[in-house]
């Protein structure tokens, strides 16, 4: 795949992403005034019921597939050339899962657009329920758990730490870099509850207690002070929204070379 081709499934995918996390968070401040959730999938939903929604949602399936293929070339193919230590492979392995939950949003939109419906248990608590059918399924369901509390982690710490920096070209535009640390902390503290959430879930062995955005962000309104933190995070998932339309202005996008491509799948060790 050229260059320009692969950036621009990358520009489109973050952009996609961009307009998902930005509906997310309007549906969040909503619902904390007129009851209501807020997740990903409502989020499409809400698309559906505008004008020309199912035009609109098919682009936004079209761009999440984009982010997906872009996520692995970014796993897979290396795109960032991460160097071979166990942290970048870990970083790789997130960015893997990361493609098949996007594949499924994609997926999601596609159906919602075709006028198909959903089917079946979608979300957090579907996987959490595929999890536990399989063999071992409540070890499986808590490392999927304890990779959505570490993702969330280095999530929160890559917008603590700025190291998003590295891949972005934003001059000294602070504004938006106060914006970017805001999201992706805001993105990592959702992703660490939701990952507590399927740990329990695992725990129990009771898939229903896996948790959504939106039992994140209602796990948030029920602490002390609770409706002003809700409307912290809430606005902070706007602010994802906004660092994901950052990204797809001015993120770096490698195209790895296919000796890269090459020394990266297994069999050409042996």
């Amino acid at each position: 795949m050229t260059k320009s081709k692969l950036e621009w499934l990358a520009r489109a995918g973050y952009s996609a992403r961009g307009i998902v996390f930005l509906l997310v968070a309007a549906l969040a401040v909503f619902s904390s005034f007129g009851g209501g959730k807020a997740d990903t999938k409502l989020a499409l939903d809400a698309v559906l019921e505008q004008p020309l929604g199912r035009v609109w949602l098919g682009l936004i399936g079209l761009g999440l597939l984009g982010f997906v293929a872009w996520r692995l070339a970014q796993s897979i193919a290396n795109a960032d050339n991460h160097d071979h230590s166990v942290k970048s492979y870990l970083i790789r392995a997130a960015l893997l899962g990361s493609a098949v939950t996007y594949m499924g949003l994609a997926i999601y939109a596609f159906q919602d657009a075709l006028g198909f419906g959903s089917g079946g248990d979608g979300g957090e608590k579907g996987l959490a329920a595929w999890a536990m059918s399989q063999p071992f399924g409540r070890f499986l369901a808590g490392a999927i758990g304890l990779g959505f509390v570490v993702g969330g982690a280095v999530t929160a710490l890559k917008g603590i730490t700025r190291r998003f920096e590295r891949y972005l070209t934003l001059g000294q535009s602070r504004p938006l870099l106060l914006v970017c640390v805001y999201g992706l902390v805001s993105r990592g503290v959702v992703f660490v509850i939701v990952g507590v959430f399927f740990c329990y879930a695992a725990f129990t062995v009771d898939p229903g207690q896996a948790g959504s955005i939106s039992d994140a962000l209602t796990f948030v309104r029920q602490l002390p002070f609770g409706a002003v933190l809700y409307l912290v995070v809430a606005i902070g998932l706007a602010a994802f929204g906004i660092y994901n339309l950052v990204e797809a202005r001015y993120r770096t996008v490698s195209t790895p070379k296919l000796s890269q491509v090459r020394s990266e799948l297994p069999l050409s060790h042996n």
